[in-house]
């Protein structure tokens, strides 16, 4: 059974508040995207599953822990997701990259795919798709579909603010997928934006507008 989970770590909501700001600068917005992705992915991680392996410390041999199977790969939805992508690589820097690349027809608010990129085992990973903004779900729930589409079944979804319309509709799309949201918001406006929201990411990341 899938589930949402709704971060409501300390650090996750300052750092959130943080970027919420408009006079947060570019550089600090980028690194604070990072951080809040490390800290949401350090829970969305917590059940991987877990084998056994014998090993030898400098003074005996013991049996350790290591993730199972295939390990990880991170799924950054272009271009706002890469920085998510760098903050979950500075904990698992093993983990392969994938990409997606989709952009939001501005009359319609519907994703169109431009891009697809993964790694040749991807279907025998546990996959991280990564989005800062979960809005209409139209990007999320497009993405996740390319990737079933591909045979891969272990996805989990990130993203830092979404809104209830997003995640309604994205669990209603991909029910097997868990979702792990830094912080909730009120709802979309009439342009399709979160609110209170914190902007357009992928602009305030590179700076763009």
């Amino acid at each position: 059974m899938s589930k949402t989970v709704v971060m409501d770590h300390p650090l996750i909501q300052h750092k959130i508040g943080i970027m919420r700001k408009k006079e947060t600068s570019t550089r600090d917005f980028r690194a604070l995207v990072s951080e809040v992705a490390m800290l949401i992915y350090y829970e969305a991680s917590r059940n991987l599953p877990l084998k056994d392996k014998e090993i030898e410390t400098p003074l005996v041999k013991t049996t350790i822990k290591e993730v199972a199977g295939k390990k990880l790969c991170v799924v950054p939805i272009l271009r706002a997701g890469m920085h998510m992508a760098d903050g979950i690589l500075n904990i698992t820097p093993n983990a392969k990259v994938g990409h997606i690349g989709l952009y939001r027809n501005e009359e319609t608010l519907e994703p169109v795919e431009y891009f697809c990129k993964l790694p040749h085992d991807a279907a025998d990973r546990e996959i991280f798709v990564v989005d800062p903004m979960l809005a209409t779900g139209g990007s999320s729930v497009a993405a996740i579909q390319l990737l079933k589409n591909r045979g891969i079944k272990r996805i989990r979804f990130l993203c830092l603010i979404a809104a209830p319309e997003g995640v309604k509709r994205l669990q209603e799309a991909h029910p097997d997928v868990d979702i792990y949201i830094g912080a909730l918001d009120e709802r979309l406006n009439e342009n399709g934006y979160i609110l209170p929201g914190l902007g357009d990411a992928g602009d305030r990341i590179y700076g763009t507008k």
